[in-house]
């Protein structure tokens, strides 16, 4: 598990078959589930929890204090759930008074070089590419892809199954299940690939399709297109979740085709 070029502190809690490679550090209160690897270089600051079937990758720095000029030394933490892969050099900073946390999901591929602000939450499924910058208190749902060098303004909202190509700059709201590139950012379509590698029928798919085309194609004012969905469109699960979470982004949406 550990070795003489380790510095794992000995009240830090490690699971059983854990590998921590030379010259990482372990400060106290840290938690490490089985069969977790640390690779070399890594920094795991207190506050720490790092689920079962974890791999961390060299260079990587885990719960270091927020870059947030408000935190007062609250106590905080980092959450990395089961069978999550961190990759080369990503930073992931504790939470601030705001949440408390920073958590990545279970099942994610956070790669090299990610930065994760405080207070942010990385549904399961995840899949963050290179360089990928997140700001504090941003919420990332369920199986969510950003592609490299996306930049993530604080305080976003990302929607579930929602795809986002690389190079963009999110300063508005990402709703669930929809492609979204371009600058500014705007609407390229339902994330259809992504839905039915998932299982998603072509059913549900062909309902999302509908609720999107009246919000985003028709080019309409949001709040009449929201009207429409609500009053033409039958009512499903699909329905109810996209109109909820528009209607619940006081900043705004991402912009439709243009």
């Amino acid at each position: 598990m550990t070795g003489p070029q380790n510095n794992v502190h000995p009240d830090a809690k490690i699971g059983k078959n854990v590998t921590i490679e030379p010259f990482s550090t372990v400060y106290e209160d840290v938690e490490i589930g089985d069969n977790t690897w640390i690779g070399p270089n890594v920094t795991i600051f207190p506050g720490a929890r790092i689920g079962k079937n974890v791999k961390i990758f060299p260079g990587a720095v885990i719960c270091a204090v927020p870059q947030d000029l408000k935190f007062e030394g609250e106590y905080t933490t980092v959450e990395i759930g089961d069978n999550s892969s961190i990759r080369e050099f990503v930073t992931i900073h504790r939470g601030t008074k705001d949440k408390y946390v920073t958590r990545v999901g279970k099942n994610c591929l956070i790669m090299a070089y990610v930065h994760l602000g405080h207070d942010t939450i990385v549904g399961d499924n995840c899949v963050l590419a290179n360089s990928v910058s997140i700001a504090g208190h941003v919420e990332i749902g369920d199986y969510a892809i950003l592609e490299g060098l996306v930049a993530v303004q604080q305080f976003i909202v990302i929607g579930e199954h929602a795809f986002i190509g690389g190079a963009s700059l999110v300063r508005k709201n990402v709703p669930p299940y929809v492609k979204a590139a371009r600058e500014p950012l705007s609407f390229v379509g339902v994330n259809t690939v992504g839905l039915k590698r998932r299982g998603y029928s072509e059913e549900d798919i062909r309902i999302i399709d509908d609720i999107y085309r009246i919000i985003y194609i028709q080019n309409q004012n949001i709040s009449k297109a929201l009207d429409q969905v609500e009053t033409e469109l039958a009512a499903s699960k699909y329905k109810q979740q996209i109109l909820d979470f528009i209607r619940n982004s006081p900043k705004g949406v991402m912009k439709g085709i243009y």
